[in-house]
Order: C-alpha cells, then structure tokens, then sequence
C-alpha cells in the first residue's frame, strides 16, 4: 500500500486552468527518485471546496493509496485580499487527520502565509504543500528524504517540521518567529 501515491492539485485556478499545474509533474519526480518503482497517480484538480477536498481524501484512502499529496489551499490570503479565495485544504485535513502534526507559518504582518499538515487518515499517510513550486518543491525534497528510506510509518512531528522548515529556507528566514505547531 505504501508504494501507491496520489497526488491531488487543489484550486480552482488549477481546474480552470487559470494556473499551469507544474507541481505535479515535480511532486512525481522527487517522489520516483526517493523510491524507484513508487506507483504515482495525479488527480483532477479538486475545487476550492472543503467538502470536496474531504471527500477526495477519503475515496483516495478507500482505493488504497498509501500516501497522498495534496498541492495548493494552505494560506489565509483571503484574510487580506477580497480578490482570492478561501484556502480550505488546510481545514479539510484538520477534520479528516488524526493524528496529526501542523505548523502555520505567519508572515511578518501577522497572515497566514501557509499551513502545512501531515497526519494519517487509515492507512494512508497525507501530507499538503504550498501552491508556489519554489515552496512545494522544498518541502516536498524535505518530505521525500525522510519518506524514501523509511516508508510510511514516519514521525509525524519530524517530518512536519522538516517540511516547514525548507520552505521557509526558501526565504531565508529563520522559521521560529513566523511558525506555531500543533501536534495531536
């Protein structure tokens, strides 16, 4: 089962096709080199929907994956900005993952700038990335060198603190004033 990965891109920027999906395509190779023979499957793009995004998860754990990647929905930029949508991935996962570990990284005006998550739904390990590629791919390299050698049964909190901490090496920021963790 742990061989069996999905990757679901989320958006509706995403499915409209507003926004290329290149995460996917990089989510796959650095999966593939960190476990050669990985089965890597990529989703439809799921809508900006909370409901949805649970639902999707949920099927995908009933079909058997073993890990499941979920890109994009992490942020609070609707806080800030009318123009975009509600980030529900985030939310999603906090109701379906237990256990689970997640850090929110805070800009320095005080918004949300991503909530990362990994925790367990079944079998199934899921974990989130950011939209962004340059934060996806960090945190997806972050996760992979953890995931190749040792398969699914994984520390939630190192792997969750692993992932925060490449993505905010993207900026050069030293994480522990724009991170908050919570473990359960």
């Amino acid at each position: 089962m742990g061989n069996r990965v999905l990757i679901l891109p989320t958006g509706d920027e995403i499915r409209q096709g507003v926004v290329l999906d290149t995460d996917s395509p990089m989510i796959r190779e650095v999966l593939t080199a960190a476990r050669p023979g990985c089965d890597v499957t990529r989703a439809e793009p799921a809508a900006d929907d909370e409901e949805t995004i649970a639902a999707l998860v949920a099927a995908a754990v009933d079909d058997g994956f073993g890990l499941i990647v979920l890109i994009g929905g992490s942020g609070g930029g609707h806080r800030h900005s009318p123009t975009l949508a509600r980030d529900v991935t985030h939310s999603a996962l906090d109701r379906l993952l237990e256990p689970r570990s997640a850090t929110s990284l805070y800009g320095w005006n005080g918004h949300l700038w991503s909530r990362l998550i990994c925790g367990r739904c079944g079998n199934a390990l899921v974990i989130n990335v950011p939209g962004p590629y340059q934060e996806a791919k960090a945190a997806m390299e972050a996760f992979a060198g953890l995931w190749g050698p040792g398969g699914n049964d994984l520390d939630l909190e190192v792997v969750n603190s692993a992932m925060a901490s490449a993505v905010c090496g993207q900026y050069g920021i030293d994480e522990k004033p724009v991170m908050r963790r919570l473990q359960s």
